[in-house]
């Protein structure tokens, strides 16, 4: 269990839905004026595509005060809003005066790197000409009197209580929007439309990870407050670039899903007659896993043409994808206890088995909402960098993985007994297909050791080994893996006409290949026919030596 933990972990904490921002985006807060940090979003665009802050609302808050300090610096251009040429070069008058300092709001966006942007420390964005860094190592977001003092700015622009932007470094799109000084006053972005096409930079490939940055650095100034909707767009629509493809994988597991409740539900209907519980438990897995790809794949369908997530498609797949690996690990434990094969009543290990499964449920739907909710679309970057603590979704991280543990540990105890049962009476068909069963579990948790540990290298690798655009494979592997247990447990239990003998019949040991005794009273059994299996559908009396019958003057 200590190893199974930590790798667990990693599995939990990929099992569930990716989740990602809503690429028509809500903006509802204030910016406050201040030099000590920046409102930032990040967002991955597939080109050719676009970002458009056009529909954003700037009010000024309704205290009394400045917007502006006495200044000697160019003089803006009149119309207060700010924009780049094709070259990226601002457009000033060149005028120069003593006037007093006017407020404005900085907006940026900018492509950070391919091999900074999956890094675990994130891009530098001095590095991509935002903010500069100090001697002392501190960054500086605006221009101020203490950037100045330090030479990361000057008064020879009109840079003062604006965002420190460098020139020579920066490659993407800065718009500006002039607040008022006066309470009360709005005030909308000319050409908010930032499209982002290949070759536009250095870099001809303009698909990638953006972010959008948003200061207002005057600190004597007034809050501006924000309010409407933003959006980003890649060539195909607005799901985020990097889920686009797995929108695809959904289509394919929808697909092969709908295939397997088709093929099994017309099977139980064929041999309805001699059906046995276990089955109606596989088949409504099989219908639980096709209806948690169908929400999936419809919510990233909704997401892509009407730019939100709605929460009835997200939180449906939610609930549904925690029931389906719920109700799979409660129907492995059963399985390896030997329902329908060694008994048909799991008697007071059916409410210990619930009560499991409802653990695991639980925590699990906890912190897939907690997931969901801690996905911040605007957030703040602090000039100063502070310690991480272990929020909501790390702890239920863990318990989820703890609950796991158990079900594995429970899955291979009772597995080895059932066999060790089967083994000790002889039960040499029955033994058979659980030793089949035990190999697809070990396969399978193999399979999930090996892919985890990739995942965690994948992670702890400064650039990680796989590209933004096919990080979701992380988690849709394990979709594979599910399958790949739930298809081998189907084939093993199949439905045939002969499935209910073999689970409640008694397999005849030989005494010395010549003599069976009959000990399943009360069933008729054809005189040159043994039980047959799941597996091995038929096996007449040619495939094994005939059976005799004990007079009754052999004592039974």
């Amino acid at each position: 269990s200590k190893f199974f933990l930590p790798v667990l972990t990693f599995v939990v904490s990929h099992e569930a839905t990716n989740l990602a921002n809503a690429e028509i985006r809500n903006f509802v807060g204030k910016i406050e004026a201040t030099d000590e940090y920046v409102h930032y979003s990040e967002g991955f665009i597939v080109a050719p595509g676009y970002v458009d802050v056009s529909n954003l609302k700037f009010t000024t808050d309704t205290k009394d005060g400045s917007t502006g300090d006495d200044f000697k610096a160019k003089s803006p251009n009149d119309d207060g809003i700010g924009d780049d040429d094709g070259d990226n070069n601002r457009l000033l008058a060149e005028t120069s005066i003593t006037y007093k300092t006017l407020q404005t709001v900085d907006i940026v966006l900018v492509h950070e790197p391919k091999n900074c942007a999956k890094s675990k420390a994130g891009c530098d964005w001095t590095e991509l000409g935002i903010g500069a860094t100090g001697d002392n190592g501190d960054i500086s977001w605006c221009c101020t009197d203490d950037a100045i003092a330090e030479g990361l700015c000057d008064y020879s622009e009109p840079a003062y209580g604006r965002m420190i932007v460098n020139r020579t470094l920066f490659k993407g799109h800065h718009r500006t929007i002039r607040v008022f000084d006066a309470p009360n006053q709005e005030k909308y972005i000319k050409n908010g439309m930032m499209e982002l096409k290949d070759g536009m930079n250095e870099d001809d490939d303009a698909s990638g990870m953006y972010v959008l940055i948003m200061a207002n650095c005057l600190t004597t100034g007034r809050e501006v407050y924000v309010e409407g909707e933003y959006s980003w767009k890649s060539k195909h629509g607005y799901l985020p670039g990097d889920l686009f493809d797995e929108m695809y994988f959904f289509a394919f597991l929808v697909i092969l899903n709908s295939i397997l409740v088709v093929l099994y539900g017309l099977a139980m209907k064929k041999y309805e007659d001699a059906q046995i519980p276990i089955q109606k438990w596989i088949f409504a897995a099989m219908v639980i896993g096709f209806l948690e790809t169908c929400t999936k794949y419809f919510n990233y369908r909704i997401w892509n043409s009407d730019g939100k997530q709605h929460w009835f498609p997200l939180y449906l797949g939610l609930m549904v994808g925690v029931s389906k690996r719920a109700f799979s690990r409660v129907l492995v434990v059963m399985v390896s206890l030997g329902w329908g094969v060694i008994r048909d009543d799991l008697g007071d290990q059916m409410r210990k088995i619930i009560l499991l499964g409802g653990t695991y449920a639980g925590f699990s739907v906890a912190r897939d909402i907690v997931a969901v909710v801690q996905v911040i679309e605007n957030e703040k970057m602090s000039v100063h960098f502070e310690d991480e603590l272990f929020d909501a979704l790390t702890i239920l991280t863990f318990v989820v993985a703890a609950v796991d543990v158990s079900f594995y540990m429970w899955i291979l105890d009772s597995l080895n007994s059932t066999m060790q049962y089967l083994e000790s009476m002889n039960q040499n068909m029955k033994l058979l297909r659980y030793l089949r069963l035990r190999l697809v579990l070990l396969i399978s948790i193999l399979f999930a050791i090996a892919w985890a540990v990739f995942g965690i290298v994948d992670n702890l690798m400064e650039e990680g080994m796989l590209p933004l655009q096919s990080a979701w494979t992380l988690s849709g592997v394990w979709e594979l893996n599910y399958l790949f247990v739930l298809i081998s447990v189907a084939v093993l239990w199949r439905p045939n006409e002969s499935a209910k003998n073999y689970a409640y019949v008694m397999e005849l040991p030989s005494l010395g290949g010549d003599v069976e005794f009959c000990t399943n009273d009360g069933l008729e059994e054809d005189d040159d026919e043994l039980v047959t299996s799941a597996i091995d559908d038929v096996e007449t009396a040619d495939e094994k030596d005939p059976p005799l019958k004990v007079d009754e003057g052999v004592g039974a």
